[in-house]
C-alpha cells in the first residue's frame, strides 16, 4: 500500500503507480523496462490486487491481459509468489523465475543486468534460491537483512540468518561486521525449486495451489483463486520460506539499489538543488530552507521560509508536514486518520 508515502500513495493509487522521479513513467513502469533483453514481454507475469487491473492495463498496454494474475484479496507475498509458480509451471515446467517487486529505484541498469543474467545462470546449473543482497552503507532499520555464510565464489555465498528489520544498536553490529547485506527483495528459482520449498515448509499455501492443478491456463483458474486464495495465510515469502530453506544463496550486487519505500529514500536517491532540496514535479519558492522533500500534485505553487529537514507533501485533499528524521511516524498518522475520519483520505 506504501503508506509511508502518504499522502501521495492511496489504496486507490499507490506508489508504484506514480511517477515519484519525474521521468514521466511510474516506478511500475521503469522495473519493466529494466528487464528489456532480459526477459521477453510475453514471459512477464503482473500480479496485484484486483482492484488495480486497470491501472496495470493502462501503464503496461503490452502487456496480454491473460498475463496479470489477479488476487482477490491481500495475504502479503508468500501466497502470490505461490500461485506465480503454479501458473508458470504449467506453462513451462522447466522455468527459472526472477521476482522483482515493482517499487525499487536502480541507478545501474547494465550493472543490474549483468547480475540477473548472473542469478540466472547460477539456478540452471543448482537447485538454489538466490536472492540479491547490497552492501549496507548506513545502519538503516527499513530493510532486512541478510547474513552470508560459506562463499561459494566472488558473487555468491550460502546465506547463514535472515533478521527482519532491526533496530538501530542491531544495525549498526551488521554494518561493522562486514558479513550483512540488506535484503533487496528480489529473489531466483526454478519452479520445481520453489514449489517443492512451499510443500515442505508452508504446506497449508501449496495445498491451496496443488488442488488447482486442473484450472491453470482456463478461465476455471480465475474462479478457483477467488473462491480459494482468501484460505491462504498472510505471510511473507521471507518467513515462510527464505528462512527455513537450507539452499539459499545471496549475490551480491551493487547497482545503485533503493527501496523506495519513503520519502527520505526518495531524497537520498534525487537529484537536490543548491540548498540541498529535493522538488519533483513542483514548483517552490524556498526562502533560508534546506534539506527538505517538497512535493504538490497539481500546478500548485508551493511557497515555503525556515524550513529545514522536512518532508512537505500536498494533494488536493491533503497535507502532510513533518520533519525527515520521524518519517516512520507516518504509518501511524495515516491509522490516526482512518481512525477519526475513516478511509476519506487512504
Amino acid at each position: 500500500m506504501g503508506s509511508r508515502f502518504w499522502p501521495y500513495s492511496r489504496q486507490a493509487k499507490p506508489k508504484q503507480f506514480i511517477d515519484f522521479l519525474g521521468t514521466g513513467r511510474s516506478l511500475l513502469q521503469l522495473t519493466v523496462e529494466r528487464l528489456e533483453g532480459i526477459v521477453p514481454t510475453e514471459n512477464v507475469i503482473i500480479l496485484t490486487n484486483e482492484r488495480y487491473a486497470s491501472i496495470i492495463r493502462e501503464q503496461l498496454p503490452a502487456i496480454d491481459p491473460k498475463q496479470i494474475l489477479l488476487e482477490p484479496a491481500r495475504r502479503n507475498t508468500a501466497p502470490c509468489n505461490a500461485w506465480a509458480a503454479w501458473h508458470i509451471k504449467s506453462i513451462n515446467p522447466n522455468a527459472k523465475i526472477m521476482v522483482a517487486p515493482s517499487d525499487h529505484l536502480i541507478l545501474n541498469h547494465e550493472v543490474f543486468k549483468q547480475c540477473v543474467r548472473r542469478a540466472f545462470e547460477f539456478i540452471e546449473k543448482n537447485d538454489a534460491i538466490v536472492t540479491f543482497g547490497v552492501k549496507p552503507n548506513r545502519p538503516e532499520t527499513g530493510y532486512g537483512y541478510i547474513q552470508e555464510d560459506t562463499r561459494v565464489d566472488e558473487y555468491f555465498s550460502k546465506v547463514k540468518t535472515f533478521t527482519e528489520k532491526p533496530d538501530k544498536e542491531l544495525a549498526n553490529v551488521f554494518l561493522e561486521s562486514g558479513e550483512f547485506f540488506w535484503n533487496s527483495g528480489m529473489f531466483f528459482w526454478g519452479v520445481d525449486t520453489i514449489i517443492s520449498a512451499m510443500r515442505a515448509h508452508a504446506p497449508e499455501i501449496a495445498d491451496v495451489f496443488d488442488h488447482a492443478n486442473l484450472f491453470y491456463g482456463t478461465p476455471q483458474e480465475q474462479e478457483y483463486i477467488n473462491a480459494n486464495y482468501s484460505s491462504c495465510p498472510n505471510i511473507s515469502i521471507d518467513y515462510a520460506v527464505m528462512e527455513k530453506s537450507s539452499n539459499v544463496f545471496v549475490e551480491k550486487v551493487d547497482f545503485g539499489w533503493s527501496d523506495l519505500g519513503t520519502w527520505g529514500s526518495l531524497y537520498d536517491n534525487s537529484p537536490k538543488n543548491r540548498d540541498g532540496n529535493v522538488t519533483p514535479n513542483t514548483r517552490v519558492l524556498a526562502f533560508e530552507s534546506n534539506n527538505n522533500v517538497i512535493a504538490a500534485q497539481g500546478d500548485k505553487l508551493m511557497v515555503v521560509s525556515g524550513l529545514n529537514g522536512y518532508i512537505v507533501a500536498d494533494t488536493p485533499d491533503a497535507l502532510l508536514i513533518v520533519p525527515k528524521n520521524e518519517e516512520q511516524k507516518i504509518k501511524n498518522y495515516v491509522i490516526e486518520a482512518n481512525t477519526h475520519f475513516g478511509d476519506k483520505y487512504l
